[in-house]
């Protein structure tokens, strides 16, 4: 596996793709290289010439690092890599005051074991509310 820090040689559309296939939804190319580009911490993994996995942190250098956007190709998923991308943000981001990221429901297991915590005050304001209904990201 060969791990890159930087968007310097990103193929937006391979990584359009990764999020489609992962599957994440729909991310437009443009989209991705704005939210990639303002990002403190950004890990872009590939194997065999692909992109296997992806991830990044918004983050202020002080008080608040959010990790997100974290994808894995399918035909890497269930091999640690997911785990290996959260740690390195995680571990990049270390010395913030606080480390946050919202799970998926139904993948709060895995990011428990990463050492994360429940909150019980977050909140949050969606493009498209109905579908974060839907989805079960919050409560209606």
């Amino acid at each position: 596996m060969e791990w890159k820090l930087d968007s310097d040689s990103v193929d937006w559309d391979e990584l359009s793709n990764l999020y489609r296939i992962a599957p994440l939804g729909e991310k437009k190319p443009a989209d991705l290289r704005t939210s990639f580009g303002n990002s403190r911490y950004t890990c872009f993994v590939y194997a065999d010439g692909i992109l296997a996995g992806v991830g990044r942190a918004l983050a202020d250098g002080v008080d608040c690092s959010y990790i997100c956007d974290v994808a894995v190709h399918p035909q890497y998923q269930g091999t640690g890599l997911g785990r290996d991308i959260v740690t390195r943000l995680r571990d990049l981001s270390a010395g913030h005051r606080k480390i946050i990221l919202y799970a998926n429901p139904g993948k709060e297991g895995f990011y428990l074991k990463l050492g994360f915590k429940r909150m019980r005050t977050a909140m949050a304001i969606f493009a498209n509310p109905a579908r974060a209904v839907e989805t079960g990201l919050v409560e209606d």
